[in-house]
Parts: C-alpha cells; sequence; structure tokens
C-alpha cells in the first residue's frame, strides 16, 4: 500500500496523532509519503517517530497512490483536496481538533482504522464539487478551479453591501442585496452556509444551496436548487472589485466578471468506516452543541 500523508501543523495538539499514525505505518511496513512542508515541520522539531528518516516526500501526487490522509480538521481536508484533484486517491481524515464532519477519525482510533481500511472494511463516499469559470479569466481561479465545500463571493475593503445579480440555467432569478452569496455542495451545506441560516443536506443528495450573506432583501432565503443547474453571477458595488473564495482560497475580481459555477465532471472520495456515519457524525454535532450550552448556563 502506498500512503501520502498531508498536514498542516505539528505541535501538542497534533503530536500524539501523527506520531501514533507514522508509528503504526512504520510497523507494517507501509509505503508512506510525506507532503513537503508537512515533512520538514516535522523534522524541525523533536518527536517519537520510529523510522522517520525511511519515510519518503511529494509535492504531488499520481494515480500510483492508494490513499491520502489528512492530519488535522475539515479545513486541511479541504487544503488536501488541492492535491488529489481528479486523480480519484480516496481521502481519511484524522481529526486533532473539534468534531468534524469530514475529519472524523481520533487519535484513539487510529490503528483500529487503518486495519479496517487494509482489511476492507470500508465504504466510498463520492463528494460532488463545484467548478468555477471566470470572464475575463483569472489565473487565481483558473488554477485551482475547483471547491469542495463552498464558492463564495463577497464585499471587499468596504462596509457597504454588494449587489448579486444571479441568474439560474439563463434565467434571472434576482439581485442578492447583501454582504455576498455562498454556494455550496451538500458537503459545504454544513459550513458557512449554515452558519449563514443554510439547510444542513446530506452527502448524496444531488443539490446545490444559494445561501446569502446578511441580505439587506427581506424576503431572500436559502434556495436548493438542482445539482444540474448552471449558476451565474455579476456583482456591482461602491467599490470596483469583490472577493470570490473556493473554499479557502481567495482571489480578487473586477465588478462587472462574469462568473459561471456548475457541478465539476469529478468527484471526491471520502473513505467511510463501516462504523460510522454522516447521520451519526451529526447526531454527536448536535449533542456537542447542547452539551457546550449546558456547560455555559
Amino acid at each position: 500500500m502506498k500512503v501520502a500523508v498531508f498536514g498542516r501543523y505539528y505541535n501538542k495538539t497534533t503530536s500524539k496523532s501523527v506520531e501514533t499514525l507514522f508509528n503504526y505505518l512504520f510497523r507494517q511496513g507501509i509505503e508512506a509519503y510525506i507532503e513537503d512542508e508537512f515533512y520538514n515541520l516535522i523534522n524541525n522539531e523533536a518527536h517519537n517517530i520510529k523510522g522517520f528518516e525511511t519515510f519518503n516526500k511529494f509535492d504531488h501526487l499520481d494515480k500510483t497512490f492508494d490513499l491520502l490522509v489528512s492530519i488535522g480538521g475539515d479545513g486541511t481536508i479541504l487544503r488536501a483536496i488541492t492535491y488529489v484533484k481528479d486523480i480519484d486517491i480516496p481521502i481519511i481524515g484524522i481529526n486533532t481538533g473539534r468534531l468534524g464532519f469530514l475529519a472524523t477519525i481520533h487519535v484513539e482510533a487510529i490503528e483500529q482504522a487503518f486495519q479496517n481500511i487494509i482489511d476492507g472494511k470500508y465504504k466510498i463516499s463520492e463528494r460532488s464539487l463545484l467548478a468555477v469559470e471566470t470572464l475575463p479569466t483569472n489565473k487565481d481561479v483558473e488554477d485551482l478551479y475547483f471547491a469542495l465545500n463552498e464558492v463564495t463571493v463577497s464585499r471587499k475593503n468596504t462596509t457597504s453591501m454588494i449587489t448579486v445579480e444571479t441568474h439560474l440555467d439563463g434565467e434571472h432569478l434576482t439581485s442578492y442585496w447583501s454582504d455576498g452569496l455562498i454556494v455550496s455542495t451538500p458537503t459545504g451545506s454544513t459550513g458557512y452556509s449554515l452558519s449563514c441560516g443554510g439547510p444542513v443536506i446530506t452527502p448524496g443528495a444531488y443539490s446545490f444551496v444559494l445561501t446569502p450573506i446578511a441580505p439587506h432583501n427581506l424576503s431572500a432565503r436559502p434556495l436548493v436548487i438542482p445539482d444540474s443547474t448552471e449558476i451565474q453571477l455579476n456583482v456591482d458595488g461602491r467599490e470596483q472589485q469583490h472577493l470570490i473564495s473556493l473554499d479557502s482560497r481567495i482571489a480578487t475580481l473586477d465588478n462587472g466578471t462574469i462568473i459561471k459555477i456548475k457541478k465539476a465532471d469529478f468527484t471526491i472520495k471520502m473513505i467511510d468506516l463501516f462504523n460510522e456515519s454522516f447521520l451519526d457524525t451529526l447526531r454527536k454535532k448536535l449533542l456537542w452543541g447542547e452539551d457546550n450550552r449546558n456547560q455555559k448556563q
């Protein structure tokens, strides 16, 4: 088995998970590659990883890899997909912080989780992505044109609202007068969109969600649409530019730029172990939120 490992931090929060994973991979004789910057980060700190010098480094992935392991939270997985892109490498996330919807394996379950993967005791959840095209083209968007969670347009360098002219399959929907607009996948429905009042959508649904950010239109509400819909946005406002974000990646666009958003022609494959599910994670999230509220009271 050939495994790629990606992470962003090596500190007191992540070190136990990192060391547990690599010591297990070393004992199992699994061929492991560590993303360049993550490798150097670990190598520059004191650690208890046996045989660390035997692990390789990578700065890009190809189809020879069987699996990518993300160590961090859901945000780390969003960064990891920029390496996976459209080459169909399954991803599994080790969670080193709060409960996540994508990164679900906790430190005490790492060894059993990987034994289950070796034994084939898992299923694949295919996650749809959004693809973005701008006219005129923008290099920052063109280089990494896809998003797993959401594509967001928002104001820049101003406290004034922007107007987001919105068309669906060529038909005018409305002009959102707001701080911005989120176009979310089912995967992203539990993120920024949810914080702005959007619905939770199960990962297998064939839907996208349009969620306005602090809309001034009193009738503006989140809208669920088929994921076959092509969305076209055009932003206007007092400033000459606005922001577009694809997950955590941000670019600046001139007002009047045509933004076309549609379902990408590839998916991201997430590994789900048989003892976990989206609904199980959702229940735990709800309980976690209730416990936090009770503690504050």
